[in-house]
């Protein structure tokens, strides 16, 4: 891992800007070419979000202000607050969720998606698909 606060030791102290690193996920399984993209989303309150869909690539997420409740296939449903950071593979995966988690605020986040050029960013999963994967759904922890 590259140490980013070294690179500011000609900067007086507190000229300095702080980094920290939120994530970091390898990408070595990533093939071919990519195309990059950031949204900014901001969901109203107790807004469900998209429907069960998947990303042509991975997408790192940040959660600005809120609570995004976020749920990948092969994982179980989880709450991401503001702060918190987020990924998921891309490809294959469904994300079933990324609703707001609050009734009385809105919810907002930032994502930065590689996708495969050519290929739509994200791609609804059909009712018929995700009957036939409920298998692979895992269930809220208690």
């Amino acid at each position: 891992m590259h140490d980013h606060n070294s690179i500011y030791d000609n900067l007086a102290p507190a000229q300095r800007p702080a980094v920290h690193v939120l994530s970091s996920v390898d990408l070595a399984a990533i093939d071919g070419a990519r195309d990059a993209m950031t949204i900014h989303v901001t969901l109203p309150p107790a807004s469900p979000g998209t429907r069960p869909h998947r990303h042509s690539g991975p997408a790192f997420g940040y959660v600005v202000e809120g609570e995004l409740l976020f749920e990948l296939e092969g994982e179980a449903p989880r709450v991401v607050k503001a702060g918190e950071t987020f990924w998921e593979p891309g490809g294959d995966v469904i994300h079933y969720q990324d609703a707001n988690n609050l009734a009385d605020e809105s919810t907002t986040f930032v994502v930065t998606m590689l996708c495969v050029p050519g290929e739509p960013m994200l791609t609804l999963v059909s009712e018929q698909e995700l009957s036939s994967r409920s298998a692979r759904r895992v269930p809220a922890s208690a």
